[in-house]
């Protein structure tokens, strides 16, 4: 028999539900990007694992996420021709979701990102806070640790929280929330 496959987004994130042909018994996957109002979930018709989840912040406007594996993991993704085409940037971050990325002012081929857990689980690996810097277009990630706790840490950073300040000696700002 089968597998069936349904492709939900809804404001509170993106699902998906998965049974075999008889539809008796749904195992739900999600909520993927929990909090995003998710638009639209789309599976490739050439490549059933590949989905992509149309997303929108009321500070980064439109986004689409991508997932070649069925949704367990999301791709860090980057274009440098305005979205013409795209190449997958996780390299050896520990995890693939994480909600703010910048970019260095001065240095376009050096993106900072805070990985947090997973999608619906919005705090930092083994309660330590850290953001990775890459020097290489996201390549190659490195962990920045000094003046972050590195214990006991489970805080949320969000979409619009970290920015790179331009000037003579740029520097990085993250913000956090604690709770739910």
């Amino acid at each position: 028999m089968s597998r069936v496959r349904l492709l939900v987004g809804t404001r509170k994130g993106a699902f998906i539900l998965t049974a075999d042909g008889t539809r008796k018994r749904w195992k739900v996957s999600g909520p993927h990007f929990a909090g995003w109002e998710i638009f639209h979930v789309k599976g490739s018709p050439l490549n059933p694992d590949r989905l992509y989840a149309s997303q929108c912040s009321g500070w980064f406007g439109q986004l689409i996420q991508r997932s070649n594996d069925g949704g367990k993991h999301w791709d860090v993704m980057r274009s440098d021709n305005a979205g013409d085409s795209w190449q997958e940037v996780s390299g050896n971050l520990p995890t693939d979701f994480g909600f703010p990325i910048d970019v260095h002012a001065h240095e376009p081929e050096t993106i900072y990102v805070v990985p947090i857990k997973s999608d619906a689980e919005h705090y930092p690996l083994k309660g330590r806070l850290r953001v990775y810097r890459s020097r290489t277009g996201g390549h190659d990630w490195e962990p920045l640790t000094k003046g972050l706790p590195q214990r006991n840490c489970y805080v949320n950073v969000l979409r619009e929280a970290m920015a790179v300040v331009s000037g003579a000696e740029p520097y990085l700002v993250v913000g956090a929330v604690v709770g739910g």
